[in-house]
């Protein structure tokens, strides 16, 4: 059976890998930028470059964005919908409030065309490699049309209705900046204390307290490496998402709201950090205390 015709909208840092891994996997991708070089570098991975959005979403089966934002993806679903073939399905994988994904949603249908939002978590390196959690919100037998294509990715799970993808990957980016800021106090404590904190890790990493991030970003901090795998401004905009979310529920998240005011210590100087940058946060709230004596790589 011939492949659908996929448009891959944004080809950033995330978007590039994903739309990679599915050229590589023999699916016709359609590369669209709005900074047409990074597009035009998928060529050699067998996509199909386009200059021009209309020309990349005209008769495609399925359009994919990957966008920094809601209000983006809105501007540029605008812009495609008049080019939209009918019944088209748009799998919007960014990062972006509730309430948008279900105002994409309706836009859609009210055009004919389809909607799933499948954001993701994994960050760089499960991207490159395929690894990434993906978390889709919509019907079933849109999802089941999806799937084949969303497993060239990572391992993607239905989670609901239109728009609980992005409650997912909420819950995700809780637990993940709540865990991370846990991790550095937990890091920095230890050598305070006059313990070693490479030993410390070791220790704790196959109990209770051992998780991918105590693996991944505890070794980025003992390293002091914030080159960017998920940046410091993305996790800061998914936080919000997730208090205006709780704010919608009446809930409320005190865990959630200072982690959020530690991102935004450093968000104003270090946006485009690694989000592990939450040790220095939390060093700056503790002058004379400093995790190693490693410099700082940034990007």
């Amino acid at each position: 059976m011939d492949r659908p015709v996929i448009a891959f909208l944004g080809i950033g840092l995330m978007g590039g890998p994903m739309a990679a891994r599915l050229a590589r996997a023999g699916h016709p991708v359609r590369a669209w930028n709005r900074t047409f070089a990074k597009a035009e570098a998928l060529r050699a991975e067998g996509a199909e470059p386009h200059a021009k959005l209309p020309d990349a979403v005209a008769g495609a089966r399925i359009v994919i964005s990957m966008l920094e934002a809601g209000p983006i993806v809105r501007e540029v679903m605008a812009a495609a919908l008049p080019a939209l073939a009918p019944g088209s399905l748009w799998i919007d994988m960014s990062s972006t409030r509730q309430d948008e994904a279900l105002d994409f949603h309706a836009i859609l249908a009210a055009r004919g065309c389809r909607f799933l939002d499948a954001p993701v978590s994994g960050g760089v390196g499960g991207a490159q490699n395929g690894q990434l959690a993906i978390m889709a919100g919509g019907s079933q037998a849109d999802f089941d049309e999806a799937a084949p294509l969303l497993r060239a990715m990572g391992t993607p799970r239905l989670v609901g209705p239109a728009g609980s993808g992005q409650v997912a990957k909420l819950c995700n980016q809780l637990i993940v900046g709540a865990t991370l800021n846990v991790v550095a106090e937990a890091l920095l404590l230890a050598q305070a204390a006059g313990a070693d904190p490479v030993e410390v890790r070791e220790a704790i990493r196959g109990g209770f307290a051992g998780s991918r991030i105590l693996e991944v970003h505890g070794q980025r901090m003992l390293e002091r490496n914030f080159v960017a795998g998920g940046q410091v401004k993305s996790q800061l905009k998914d936080l919000h998402n997730v208090l205006a979310a709780a704010g919608a529920a009446g809930l409320a998240l005190p865990v959630t709201e200072l982690v959020t005011r530690q991102y935004e210590t450093i968000a104003g100087e270090l946006p485009q950090a690694d989000h592990a940058a939450a040790l220095i946060a939390l060093e700056r709230m503790n002058p004379g205390q400093r995790l190693g004596d490693a410099p700082d790589r940034l990007s």
